[in-house]
């Protein structure tokens, strides 16, 4: 599922994440972002309101989407998406922010997403093949 050129795209490029609730979709970019060691997508929480409004909402359910602007390889990442306020990764994403923003904001927490689906985005056969 989350294979070397998935995990390059999304640890090389920028992502959008998605997320809805009552009908309403939303969608932000993102910056502050990694993906584990275990294959899981982590997100800093500097400005996640309505996300994490719509995630309480909808039990976690996120999408990530991530593109090479050169090559347009891409792919969505489907799965769910937990939120914390304490520990090794919330501290990277403090540290990112404080070097970013001097002080102006902060990391607040991070979302953990756990992969349940990944699907190419790159257009040509192999698009909305799932891996």
């Amino acid at each position: 599922m989350m294979n070397e050129n998935v995990v390059k795209v999304l640890k090389d490029n920028m992502w959008d994440l998605a997320t809805c609730t009552n009908g309403e979709p939303n969608v932000v970019p993102v910056g502050f972002k990694d993906v584990t060691d275990d294959g899981k997508l982590v997100v800093g929480d500097v400005f996640l309101e309505t996300t994490l409004n719509n995630i309480k909402a909808n039990n976690g359910k996120v999408a990530v989407s991530a593109y090479n602007m050169k090559t347009f390889e891409g792919y969505q990442v489907k799965g769910t998406a937990e939120y914390v306020t304490e520990g090794p990764v919330v501290d990277k994403f403090k540290a990112m922010a404080e070097q970013m923003f001097h002080g102006a904001a902060t990391a607040k927490g991070a979302l953990i997403i756990t992969p349940e689906k990944v699907i190419v985005t790159t257009p040509g056969p192999e698009n909305k093949k799932v891996l």
